[in-house]
């Protein structure tokens, strides 16, 4: 159904298409990314490509199985074995259960390829649909916090050996 591409240079003008396609989309339920943003794409591209060759972050593109991109699934402040998870999926791909895909797959992919033992991850209360998701997928909530003076929750989830059931350690 879906597939996790690693970002690359090449990524930068579909990326920045579906960026600006789903804006306002995103923006319903996230901060706004705002017009720096969009404006100075290319420079931040380079840059996180330059993190992600550095291993502080790991960034992928989600794409359907006719090979468009749909969203994307990052892990970023890798550090000590953990990191935290975020991930956007277009409106077009929503409801289809892309997002669950993604987040499990990035997770498979967390503990195989990139040596991780668990991932964080947050949201705001009022965003039920990624909050099912992060249940969904093993991650348990750990704590109350406030992301841009609405209130969220931070969620917690160890990864397990390949093979292996998710664990919903906290």
């Amino acid at each position: 159904m879906i597939r996790l591409e690693r970002l690359r240079a090449d990524h930068a003008p579909v990326l920045l298409a579906f960026e600006r396609a789903n804006r306002e989309w995103f923006a319903r339920s996230v901060p706004d990314r705002g017009d720096d943003y969009f404006a100075e794409f290319a420079a931040r591209h380079r840059a996180l490509l330059a993190e992600q060759d550095a291993g502080s972050i790991h960034f992928h593109v989600v794409l359907d199985d006719r090979g468009a991109l749909i969203g994307r699934v990052n892990l970023v402040d890798v550090e000590d074995g953990t990191a935290e998870l975020g991930y956007r999926i277009g409106e077009r791909a929503t409801g289809r259960g892309v997002a669950t895909a993604a987040v499990e797959e990035v997770c498979r992919l967390a503990a195989t390829a990139y040596g991780l033992s668990a991932l964080t991850a947050v949201t705001t209360r009022d965003n039920p649909a990624s909050m099912a998701v992060l249940g969904r997928t093993g991650f348990t909530p750990v704590g109350d916090i406030v992301l841009d003076g609405r209130p969220g929750v931070r969620y917690r989830r160890r990864l397990s050996d390949p093979g292996t059931a998710p664990s919903s350690g906290g």
